[in-house]
């Protein structure tokens, strides 16, 4: 009897890693991942993509693998016949655990007699059921499904299974790169891709899509996010409306976190901008939501701004963003921390998307299906002009109100998911900050020895991270000032990935919005700049680290300093 494989062998995917790890050149990369795009199933493309990116879940799915550096140790122990105690001494000498499950199958003098050749369905597989497991024995039986894995496992496939798992790949395989490949490999427009990612936020999805030229097709998706429409910063009302036209629609920009609400038969979920799903945590909103919007289903973008409630004035992000992460304690916070919706736009509506009808249109359908409820769930305030002094002179009530400024749009403007346009910019009364994702940290000295305290961050160059500096005031060391380095430590120690006397490296993870005084000049640090006194401003628990700041940012801002002096 013929025997024919339908999967792929996970060994065809560790030789794309060997590959990738090999080079930095982005164009390589590309090809190389353009190359096994290409000549993959369409039923495997899924998960293909996904494993090529590091992951077993599209970035907007809930489910977490979970599962620790601890609970490898043991895993790779039962699977090798040792002790967990050598292991986690080999860990300390070699700092990757890959490397050490690697090794020591090497030195293994043979393989277990009934081994298996791993597939690629297989070990997707099984990583995504470590997500799942749960009641008595949960642990066990995720360090077995990780143990059955490793040992079937050749040196090599190993070594990528344990970083597979503790979602340590660094293969060099940024969102530009996936979409630059499938692009590539199905003869397609970047553009078309990077659309299609943008309304469907998973490149397993588009890579199906575009191999069966149906990329011109993909809809809106009730109950999965959408990246949502990003805006431009400008110096002020006269660039607003040369950038958008006139007249323009001018909104009260709120100091609070993107929040995309979706609803349909199976109920009402809440999305950050970070596409983290955070129903669970808002159910004050949930409920507001039920009682002060009409339709069966829809997706409408807005903003949550928390407010005291004794004196009903608009609080800063910092108050209210403890409740995106909360997982205890959900009702007693929601009291204390209440929030305000302020609705600003609407993409689909039983049943129709609304993405390519005007603002102005959109608009009126949000002023038909909400009923406003001051301090639960209002439309975002708004001037409908084309003078210079009405919109001065609304920015400045915004910013009397505790606002950050106000978001300048054309009234034309149909809604791109994830892009800047020529539609929509922001006017705020600060210093452009930026967003900078945290690389590296190292322990502090003092009363703040048990506390990691100073901050390298870096921002977007060509699909890698550099380098901008280092930051170490603007945390907090009380809680109730706000984020404190208390609590910013206990959020970067399980991202340690490398530890040398004082100083960390960390997975690129945690974002932070950081003023500074100038850009200037520098050899010091990667990215060819240096941030002059900087200081967090907050910690961006609502924004990816896809949305960090670009060195293009940089060089903006740098060459209108020069302009300035």
């Amino acid at each position: 009897m013929l025997y024919i494989r339908f999967s792929m062998l996970y060994k065809e995917l560790v030789e794309v890693y060997e590959q990738l790890g090999a080079t930095t050149k982005r164009l390589e990369k590309t090809k190389i991942l353009a190359d096994l795009i290409k000549k993959t199933k369409k039923e495997e493309l899924e998960i293909v993509v996904n494993l090529v990116q590091g992951n077993v879940f599209p970035p907007w799915d809930a489910r977490k693998i979970g599962f620790s550096s601890r609970s490898m140790l043991k895993a790779i122990a039962n699977s090798i016949g040792i002790e967990a105690d050598k292991v986690e001494k080999l860990w300390a000498k070699k700092g990757d655990l890959g490397i050490v499950v690697e090794d020591l199958i090497k030195d293994k003098k043979q393989r277990t007699l009934f081994s298996k050749e791993l597939t690629a369905d297989k070990v997707f597989d099984n990583i995504r059921k470590l997500a799942t497991m749960e009641g008595e024995g949960t642990v066990d039986r995720k360090i077995g499904l990780v143990s059955e894995l490793l040992i079937n496992a050749k040196p090599n496939e190993a070594k990528f299974i344990v970083r597979l798992v503790l979602e340590e790949m660094r293969v060099g395989t940024a969102e530009g790169i996936v979409r630059d490949a499938i692009a590539q490999a199905f003869d397609k427009k970047i553009d078309d891709v990077e659309h299609a990612f943008d309304m469907v936020v998973d490149y397993g999805e588009v890579a199906q899509l575009a191999k069966e030229d149906k990329l011109h097709k993909v809809e809106l998706k009730v109950g999965r996010p959408v990246k949502l429409m990003l805006a431009v910063l400008v110096k002020n009302v006269d660039e607003g409306f040369e950038y958008v036209g006139r007249p323009a629609i001018f909104e009260y920009k709120y100091d609070g976190f993107r929040i995309q609400i979706h609803k349909d038969k199976k109920g009402i979920k809440l999305f950050t901008r970070n596409m983290e799903d955070v129903t669970k945590q808002f159910p004050d909103v949930v409920e507001n939501v039920k009682k002060y919007v009409k339709g069966e289903s829809f997706i409408l973008d807005s903003e949550a701004v928390g407010f005291d409630k004794k004196t009903g004035k608009y609080l800063p992000f910092q108050s209210i963003s403890q409740r995106i992460k909360r997982k205890h304690g959900i009702e007693k916070i929601a009291d204390e921390f209440p929030v305000e919706v302020n609705v600003f736009d609407v993409l689909y509506l039983d049943g129709e998307s609304l993405i390519d009808k005007h603002l102005i249109e959109r608009r009126k359908i949000i002023e038909k299906i909400v009923k406003e409820e001051k301090k639960k769930i209002v439309l975002s305030k708004r001037l409908v002009t084309d003078n210079v002094e009405y919109a001065e002179k609304f920015y400045n009530e915004s910013l009397k109100a505790g606002n950050e400024g106000v978001m300048i749009k054309s009234l034309e403007a149909s809604y791109k998911a994830g892009r800047y346009v020529g539609y929509m910019c922001k006017l705020k009364n600060i210093l452009e900050a930026l967003d900078l994702v945290i690389i590296g940290a190292e322990w502090g000295e003092g009363k703040r020895a048990k506390w990691l305290s100073s901050y390298t961050v870096a921002c977007k160059k060509d699909g890698d991270l550099v380098e901008v500096g280092k930051v170490s005031t603007g945390m907090k060391e009380k809680a109730e000032e706000g984020h404190t380095f208390e609590q910013l430590t206990k959020e970067l120690k399980p991202l340690i990935l490398e530890e040398k006397g004082k100083s960390v490296k960390v997975k690129p993870q945690i974002v932070v919005e950081v003023a500074y005084e100038e850009v200037q000049k520098s050899t010091t640090y990667s990215s060819g700049y240096a941030l002059r006194f900087p200081r967090v401003l907050r910690v961006r628990v609502d924004k990816p680290v896809s949305e960090i700041s670009n060195i293009k940012d940089i060089d903006r801002i740098y060459k209108m300093q020069r302009k300035g002096k």
